[in-house]
């Protein structure tokens, strides 16, 4: 009897630790957003641009005739400083918002970096969950070819050619058009085998950052696992940047691009919004001209407050504040609509609501609305989505670095960033407003867009042509 328990007890301590292989228990902590009263403190000057911003940035202004502006100078270091006491530690902070992100094990603490005089307002937007199902296993094992089923003989663009002719931008790679010159950021989740998939060996990376796990650049490790863990941003990115001749090719396969991670997957937090604010302002910073966005939020967990959706117009959601400013910094930014068409929500995410930007929703091949697409007006009755394109069965490459074929407007709003790029390529002389506008009049329901459809499916081509007698 002694021999049957000491096996079982040893069999539940071989469960146990098989469980904690796959539930990892965090220590409870919680993220502080502060808003900041001003920043009189700081040591930057308007004058002096280059010392916050790249050559690459100013020139992107400059030819749009875009002021740089106070939004534009660094929270004050002197400020900054106030935060780092024992106990806590500064995350990061954003510029345009004025804010500073700090975390910290003692609430206590944290309630009392509220009480500086230099602090408007305080919200927490983190508490760690008290334990979350963790996958350390990265597939590093990359397919270095495709079945032959996944090839289309004599058709370049092999499975892709759908979501590229839907568009009509096919033309424009054909003109020369494929994003030579220009710089694409990416926000996501995660970047699975990005660097070791051949399809994307193409594809010029200028380089990569973790905003959730910041880490140091320099060090050789750089980025963590966890940028590898997931491969949605995989998938993303090679909507974009594929080139594997008959199989596929991505819409923008000459651009040049930065992968940004900003989302914590098990978890859904207001602090990802900080994360995404933290990398736009960083893509601004070194010169990027599109972003892609294949995330949203309306609902978040821990009993954090969620969104409503009076809240949906452009300017309360923090993460919508800041995507309405990218135009204002000459950046063309292009936002997924959100997967809740067939929930009880229904509508589009922040910062999907946010205006100057191009919201895309989802399409078949035959047009028609994806069931899950998310749908508008924002509250404020602007028409959203603006766009829409292939988001059902969208040709990508996995993580693994085979072909698959996806579904979600995660997915449409690459195809559509890709030819964003490619078209500000050949009209250069407009600016970030200029190009939304003309993509939202090259669309076929412009003459009556509706909060399905937005403008409809976009003509790159005919945007092209007209963008050159403006």
């Amino acid at each position: 009897m002694k021999r049957i328990l000491l096996l079982a007890l040893l069999l539940t301590a071989v469960l146990a630790v098989g469980a904690k292989s796959k539930v990892a228990v965090k220590k409870k902590t919680y993220c502080y957003r502060y808003y900041l009263t001003d920043k009189q403190a700081t040591t930057y000057t308007l004058a002096k641009p280059q010392r916050f911003l790249s050559e690459r940035s100013i020139e992107r202004r400059n030819r749009q005739h875009l002021p740089i502006d106070s939004t534009d100078l660094p929270v004050p270091r002197q400020y900054v400083r106030q935060f780092a006491v024992k106990g806590a530690t500064v995350i990061g902070t954003s510029r345009w918002q004025n804010t500073v992100l700090v975390r910290s094990a003692d609430t206590l603490v944290l309630n009392r970096l509220a009480m500086l005089p230099i602090v408007k307002e305080s919200r927490c937007v983190y508490i760690a969950p008290d334990s979350v199902d963790k996958n350390d296993d990265i597939p590093r094992n990359v397919h270095d070819s495709f079945n032959r089923w996944d090839s289309v003989h004599n058709e370049p663009y092999g499975m892709a050619s759908d979501q590229i002719e839907m568009l009509n931008g096919r033309i424009l790679h054909d003109d020369g058009l494929t994003g030579k010159g220009m710089v694409i950021a990416i926000l996501d989740g995660g970047f699975q085998n990005y660097n070791r998939i051949p399809a994307l060996q193409h594809a010029r990376v200028l380089g990569v950052r973790d905003f959730v796990n910041p880490g140091d650049p320099n060090d050789p490790d750089y980025p963590g696992r966890d940028f590898h863990q997931m491969d949605h941003g995989t998938r993303v990115f090679s909507a974009m940047a594929a080139y594997a001749p008959e199989v596929m090719i991505g819409t923008a396969p000459d651009a040049s691009y930065w992968l940004l991670r900003t989302e914590e997957p098990p978890t859904e937090q207001p602090v990802e919004e900080d994360f995404w604010t933290m990398a736009a302002e960083f893509a601004d910073s070194v010169g990027v001209d599109v972003i892609n966005s294949s995330l949203g939020y309306y609902k978040y967990d821990d009993g954090l407050p969620s969104y409503r959706l009076r809240d949906l117009d452009g300017q309360t959601a923090f993460v919508s504040r800041s995507a309405s400013m990218l135009a204002r910094k000459g950046i063309v930014h292009c936002n997924s609509a959100g997967n809740s068409g067939m929930g009880e929500w229904k509508k589009i995410g922040v910062p999907a609501d946010a205006p100057d930007i191009l919201t895309v929703g989802a399409v078949d091949k035959k047009g028609k609305l994806a069931t899950f697409s998310s749908i508008g007006p924002s509250q404020d009755n602007r028409v959203k989505p603006d766009v829409v394109a292939l988001g059902h069965n969208t040709t990508l490459i996995s993580g693994r670095g085979t072909l698959v074929h996806d579904m979600g407007t995660s997915f449409s709003t690459p195809v559509t960033c890709g030819l964003v790029a490619c078209l500000w390529q050949g009209l250069r002389h407009l600016t970030a407003l200029q190009i939304i506008d003309l993509i939202r009049q090259s669309a076929d329901q412009h003459d009556a867009p509706n909060n399905i459809y937005g403008y409809g499916l976009p003509n790159f081509w005919k945007a092209y042509q007209s963008g050159l007698n403006q």
